[in-house]
């Protein structure tokens, strides 16, 4: 294996990992470490790529946005309350920090944009297949 690919499997590694803290963790954004993970893979190694596009947690997320299919409207809204119930929380740990809580809001907001902004798909099954008839 040449460093080439051992760097990009590292890194796109790294990226995983990255990315499903930022399933946990507010602040740190999970589709741009999953995205470059799979840009990675894509470069590095088909096992890997294969791999990331066909796990069960995060493959067909990362097929949808990547395919412009977007997000339904309940995942959405499941994101931003998590979003905004994790962000409430760290600021009423910070306990009045006024310039911090101001960030926090912001940067909220900023998601809450850009989630709102990707294309709203009808339902799951169109979200996930569009060969797929709809499931009733």
């Amino acid at each position: 294996m040449d460093i080439r690919k051992a760097v990009l499997i590292f890194a796109g590694t790294v990226c995983v990992g990255l990315g499903v803290l930022g399933m946990f963790l507010p602040l740190l954004p999970t589709t741009v470490f999953l995205l470059l993970a799979a840009y990675c893979y894509s470069r590095s190694s088909s096992r890997f790529h294969n791999w990331l596009l066909t796990n069960r947690w995060c493959g067909k997320y990362i097929k949808n946005y990547h395919e412009g299919r977007g997000m339904t409207a309940g995942h959405k809204f499941r994101t931003i309350l998590l979003l905004w119930a994790s962000i409430g929380l760290s600021i009423w740990l910070l306990d009045g920090r006024f310039w911090v809580t101001l960030l926090l809001i912001a940067i909220a907001a900023g998601v809450t944009g850009h989630l709102l902004w990707i294309k709203t798909s009808q339902s799951e099954s169109s979200a996930l297949s569009p060969d797929e008839p709809a499931k009733i």
